[in-house]
């Protein structure tokens, strides 16, 4: 891709204010010991090893696999970071002064991968710390998270809501429970809807899954109608499916091929919210977009259309990076939003950087003419 100097020049001095709707800052500290693998301990302690065997790869042709060797270094020198303040520097520094990030953490506590050295409640608390000595002010966004398995969590989850005032919820149900968990659906969505908060789950095939949990089970907790009884209770929570369905299901598609389980979760969420039944549903289009030209071009047909299933489409696509998982990929944060700014447009770009994350996050006004018995 060729940038001309003008359209690089707008991405640092723009009056848009892009808010990064997908990020994370927690550390190793905050991951299971043997999470995803139980070699991993020992790779995170010998990361020279790890650039050693990159190095054989390359000297007997495996270019490619080198790469994926380096990558998982770069992602895991990332999550080493002594802080999280640390971790949200690398990722400020590729975007523009003055943007937001919506920073989402996570508690692993029970995915039955080891011990967690640092628990929920310090994860939070040290998140809350950011969010005060941002600069300028507002720029972090913090959510909490919650496993409704662990009564504790689900106590400090809400203690992170009502006390810490954090912004909105993050759930995670890949780990291992499903999305109208009755602790959910009594106690956390209530109070998420009284406090007027978005929630952001997540919705891809990949991603952290609890050591017991098959891929079947998996994608039965995650699949977009899984939430079905969820929106239904709650027409009127703000509810985001991370990822836009995964990249395993946007390869699918641009491929004419079955996913497992014969259903696509990428056409599942269009349909879910061009149908109009669903006005407060959202997507983002964390780490999908970093398949950048393979995607991007979807990604531009699906919310250029003019029929009202697109322009529905169009008003509830979130931007987000998934940083830092996305150091396991080639594009930096940088490359993948200033590729996506040039191939959108300018009014593409804002509207989902800026003018639909205004409304997710913050309850901004909007017309609802587009809506179902909302007109």
């Amino acid at each position: 891709m060729s940038c001309s100097p003008d359209i690089l020049g707008s991405y640092f001095m723009s009056d848009i204010r892009i808010t990064n709707c997908h990020i994370h800052t927690f550390t190793a500290q905050h991951i299971p010991r043997s999470f995803p693998f139980p070699a991993i301990r020992f790779l995170r302690s010998e990361p020279g090893l790890v650039l050693g065997l990159a190095k054989f790869l390359r000297t007997i042709g495996q270019e490619h696999i080198s790469e994926q060797v380096v990558r998982l270094h770069q992602f895991l020198l990332q999550g080493s970071q002594p802080s999280q303040a640390h971790i949200l520097a690398d990722v400020v520094r590729h975007y523009p002064r003055g943007t937001r990030f919506v920073v989402l953490p996570m508690d692993m506590s029970k995915i039955e991968r080891g011990p967690v050295p640092v628990g929920l409640k310090d994860q939070h608390d040290e998140l809350a710390q950011l969010r005060d000595a941002a600069e300028p002010a507002g720029s972090v966004v913090p959510f909490a998270t919650v496993d409704p398995r662990d009564p504790v969590s689900v106590a400090e989850c809400l203690r992170a809501l009502n006390e810490l005032e954090f912004k909105g919820l993050k759930i995670y149900p890949r780990l291992g429970f499903a999305p109208d968990n009755p602790l959910l659906m009594q106690q956390i969505y209530p109070r998420v809807i009284e406090l007027g908060l978005p929630v952001m789950t997540h919705c891809s095939r990949g991603g952290v899954q609890g050591r017991y949990v098959c891929d079947y089970k998996g994608d039965g907790y995650t699949r977009p109608h899984a939430y079905l009884p969820v929106l239904r209770k709650f027409p009127q929570m703000r509810l985001c499916f991370a990822h836009f369905g995964g990249q395993v299901d946007w390869t699918a598609y641009s491929n004419a091929k079955d996913t497992r389980g014969k259903e696509n979760w990428m056409e599942q969420i269009r349909e879910m919210i061009g149908g109009g039944e669903f006005p407060n549903l959202w997507t983002d289009i964390s780490y999908t977009m970093f398949h950048f030209e393979a995607f991007a071009p979807i990604l531009r047909m699906l919310l250029k259309g003019d029929d009202v299933a697109s322009r529905r489409l169009r008003s509830r696509v979130l931007f987000g990076s998934d940083f830092y998982m996305t150091r396991q990929e080639e594009l930096s944060e940088r490359a993948v939003s200033i590729r996506l700014r040039n191939t959108l447009g300018e009014e593409l770009f804002k509207q989902i950087a800026q003018t639909n994350p205004e409304v997710w996050l913050d309850g901004g006004s909007e017309d609802k003419s587009l809506w179902t018995g909302l007109g």
